[in-house]
């Protein structure tokens, strides 16, 4: 359902009200658009978190555990990484996918996939550098006893993120929330394709912009929903990781 523009750019009162009852009976009679463009961003941000996890935890471990020439620079590369600007990151990612980049031949651009790509350069930096942080502090109260056993850098890493899980898991959370908030990067790959590639932050700009407030205001409660359910899920796990180190 959309309403008509406001004139010269000003919103009623009853315009907003009106606009935020349509928004919560779309949202609670799970309306079908909502939820295509909700199960997109749940799935593009999921995948990515997934592949970006599988990157950066034994990034962010072998960073703690090992010592190498160059460490110290790696670490402030990847620490730097975490402020990456989404726009800079979509640029990239476009030029490498588009026709005349050197993974043109794939035809990702305007895809899913590339907007996938696109949230994992975004947050495996930030999983990597927290992940780092955890486990060489964890590692500081291990390190003689793995030396006196003569464990192996790989076997001391898997063991650390294993007793670190919990405060890997709010780890993330912190990625997964950042990636699906995320709308710079993904608009410049994705496009913003109606049923292909529109997610709830690239489709509350559009409809905003259209004027058609009660679905951006419904999308916009069920992405603060979705941010209020990840904080409270990291509070619990980090309520839950503080009293496994004291029990």
């Amino acid at each position: 359902m959309h309403l008509n523009p406001p004139h010269e750019g000003q919103i009623g009162l009853n315009d907003v009200s009106e606009a935020l009852g349509i928004a919560l009976s779309l949202v609670l009679s799970g309306n079908a658009d909502l939820v295509a463009i909700v199960g997109l961003s749940l799935h593009v941000s999921l995948v990515a978190l997934f592949i970006a996890s599988l990157i950066g935890l034994p990034l962010g471990a072998a960073l703690a555990v090992l010592r190498f020439p160059g460490r110290g620079a790696m670490t402030v590369v990847l620490s730097a990484l975490m402020g990456l600007p989404p726009v800079v990151v979509g640029l990239f990612v476009y030029l490498m996918l588009s026709n005349s980049g050197p993974f043109g031949w794939m035809q990702l651009l305007y895809t899913p996939t590339a907007m996938i790509v696109a949230q994992c350069i975004l947050i495996t930096p930030i999983i990597a550098a927290l992940t780092r942080q955890i486990i060489a502090d964890l590692h500081e109260e291990y390190r003689d006893q793995f030396r006196s056993l003569n464990v192996p850098w790989h076997t001391a890493s898997a063991a650390l993120i294993w007793d670190a899980r919990f405060s890997l898991l709010t780890v993330a959370l912190a990625g997964f929330g950042r990636a699906i908030a995320e709308v710079g990067a993904v608009i410049i790959v994705g496009g913003n394709i109606d049923h292909l590639t529109r997610v709830m932050t690239t489709a509350i700009a559009l409809e905003t912009a259209k004027g058609d407030l009660a679905l951006a205001l419904a999308l916009g409660i069920v992405l603060l929903l979705i941010a209020l359910t990840v904080n409270a899920a990291a509070m619990t796990l980090r309520g839950s990781a503080a009293r496994t180190a004291y029990a």
